[in-house]
């Protein structure tokens, strides 16, 4: 493959950047303050963390940008193989980055309804607003997963068939992208999903992160 050798060392980066600041959000800021099924309870927890939350929207603002990296070097590094297929799969990546935008501003609204609900005594109105916009985020983010695994699955299709990453790896991406998929498919269906489901595309995310930065530009080389 004809590609520079600082090329895997970006893509590299970039998967780790957005898996790292995803991970902090999801673990460490904005969802832990959900309850599930209790919107008063989310809506309190969010009013009264409202510095936590504000971080964690511009930490996935980090996630945002690292992923337009990543999805763009992807394309460029993989469009030797397929041309269409590589711009079809970054047309998803870029409709789940506009979604993932899209999600937190609405978790932004959702955190300015939540504090006007504590100040104001907990108004019946406000609760409305807040579980629609909580409702309206969640379905954002579950339809940014659905763009953001399809395209990663073709992103990995085209791994598996370059030599831009051994075929175990790419494998990897395979089994964790299409499992994410499915679930956030049930999900929006309204049904519970195990966390498992979704478990193994971070540290696919991870490996093939670090793999990229140490040994990805001397394996193309010798490929």
């Amino acid at each position: 493959m004809n590609i520079n050798k600082n090329t895997p060392r970006l893509i590299g980066a970039a998967f780790l950047l957005q898996a790292v600041a995803s991970a902090i959000v999801g673990l460490g800021l904005i969802e832990p303050l959900r309850v599930s099924g209790d919107i008063v309870a989310t809506m309190t927890n969010f009013a009264n963390n409202a510095i936590l939350v504000r971080v964690g929207i511009l930490v996935e603002m980090v996630t945002v940008t690292a992923l337009v990296i990543l999805s763009v070097m992807l394309y460029l590094a993989l469009r030797e193989q397929n041309r269409k297929v590589a711009f079809v799969a970054l047309g998803l990546r870029l409709t789940e980055v506009a979604l993932l935008a899209v999600s937190r501003i609405l978790t932004f609204a959702f955190l300015s309804t939540s504090q006007a609900f504590a100040v104001e005594g907990n108004p019946a109105y406000l609760q409305t607003i807040g579980k629609i916009l909580f409702e309206t985020q969640n379905t954002a983010y579950s339809l940014n997963m659905i763009f953001f695994t399809l395209g990663g699955t073709i992103f990995y299709v085209l791994l598996f068939q370059s030599r831009f990453v051994p075929r175990w790896l790419a494998t990897f991406g395979l089994i964790a992208a299409p499992l994410a998929f499915i679930g956030e498919l049930i999900t929006l269906m309204g049904f519970d999903v195990p966390l498992w489901v979704f478990i193994p595309n971070l540290p696919f995310e991870l490996t093939i992160g670090l793999w990229l930065l140490i040994k990805g530009a001397k394996y193309i080389e010798n490929a």
